[in-house]
């Protein structure tokens, strides 16, 4: 009787001891993840497109005298300073005019002279009755005419005398020859082209936004440049003027900033450019894989002690422009909360977790400048993302030309 008894009392032990262990397994370990801080520093909202580079000045040097080339010390890719000799024209053929042009003057000057003298003469005989008061008039006449025409030698003289001068075509400004065109031995007329110079000091770029962001933009507002010709660089100038049309074709805004050139840039070339539209002093950021969509929304996992373990905590936030990993918190964190960075995707409301160090990567991340860019994004100068002031920072490598929606804050 005893004995199925105690069958009895160790099965149900078994029992026991088997449920316990299946309870035991059924609790899942802490989640091995990275955590960072929610960091508070400046943030400013940019608009970005890519556009492109335009030589200020770009003088075709032409020949202001005809005659025949003797020389061209200036040649393709030349650099020339305002004044520097870069033609020479052949001045027999003005000298001669010049010649012919002086003795002309000095004919009509000795003529007004003598004629000067007559005019005293007569002015004396009609004093003393001797002459008509109208010869008198007539002489008069015959006076102002010849000063006149020695006037108009005089003015021609000097003229073919600036004409020798401009047989030595000189540069007018400083810069970098992009064509010659001339050769030694070419014959030119007055008006035909001997080079193409470029001055790449100042450096014009044309900037196409969406018509849509017309109201953003203003003259005055900071724009940072890059340019693949200079690796590395980022150029500050403002926006100089916004054309007042439409650009055919792309339905864009013609955004123009002029750039003080260090040589590094060439017209033609294409500029990534952000306009800082705004900045925000204290603006709430944390890292994009931070951010996780639930069905209470967009959260972020923040950490408590519970029992002495960590445990994670969702809270719903509302969020807004992004950009270079980081997104702005509009609500739902106060900053300085830790929360979860890797691995933030996999967990639940009240999940255990265990922190681990990521390599090369700090666990807090201090406040910095931040960034919002076209299309709604920021960057943050935080641990491992670049700080907005240095080059490239809020830069993408190749935005669009189309693109410029701004940081419309997600909602």
């Amino acid at each position: 009787m005893r004995h199925p008894l105690v069958v009895c009392l160790a099965l149900i032990l078994l029992a026991g001891c088997g449920q316990k262990a299946e309870e035991k397994k059924a609790v899942p370990p802490p989640s091995l993840i990275t955590v960072t801080q929610a960091a508070k520093g400046e943030f400013e909202v940019v608009l970005e497109t890519l556009g492109t580079l335009e030589v200020l000045a770009d003088p075709k040097i032409g020949a202001e005298v005809a005659g025949r080339v003797t020389q061209v010390l200036a040649r393709t890719g030349t650099q020339v300073k305002a004044g520097d000799l870069m033609a020479v024209i052949d001045a027999g053929d003005v000298a001669l005019q010049n010649k012919a042009d002086e003795a002309e003057a000095r004919r009509i000057e000795a003529l007004a002279k003598q004629q000067e003298k007559l005019a005293e003469r007569q002015q004396t005989l009609m004093d003393k009755g001797f002459l008509s008061k109208n010869a008198g008039e007539d002489v008069a006449a015959q006076r102002a005419a010849l000063a006149a025409q020695h006037e108009a030698a005089r003015a021609r003289a000097d003229n073919s005398r600036r004409s020798l001068g401009k047989t030595q075509v000189r540069a007018p400004i400083d810069g970098i020859v992009e064509v010659q065109i001339v050769s030694p031995g070419d014959y030119v007329k007055v008006g035909d082209p001997l080079f193409n110079l470029v001055a790449p000091k100042k450096l014009r770029a044309h900037l196409p936004f969406a018509e849509s962001l017309g109201p953003r933009l203003q003259v005055g507002q900071e724009v940072r440049l890059a340019s693949p010709l200079a690796p590395g660089k980022v150029f500050t100038s403002r926006i100089k003027d916004i054309r007042p049309g439409i650009v055919e074709g792309s339905r864009s805004l013609d955004v123009l900033a002029d750039i003080d050139n260090d040589g590094s840039l060439r017209g033609g070339g294409t500029v990534n450019a952000a306009v800082i539209v705004s900045a925000r002093a204290e603006a709430l950021t944390v890292p994009e894989q931070s951010i996780v969509l639930r069905p209470a929304g967009k959260v972020v996992y923040v950490f408590a002690d519970v029992d002495g373990q960590k445990k994670a905590q969702q809270k719903p936030v509302r969020v807004g422009a992004k950009r270079g990993g980081r997104i702005e918190i509009l609500e739902g964190l106060a900053g300085g909360e830790t929360i979860a960075l890797d691995g933030a995707g996999f967990l639940t409301n009240g999940a255990a977790v265990a922190v681990k160090e990521a390599a090369g990567a700090a666990s807090k991340v201090p406040a910095g400048k931040q960034s919002a860019g076209a299309g709604g994004t920021a960057t943050a100068g935080a641990a491992g993302v670049k700080d907005a002031a240095k080059p490239e920072a809020p830069l993408t490598p190749n935005p669009s030309p189309a693109r410029g929606e701004g940081s419309v804050a997600s909602r």
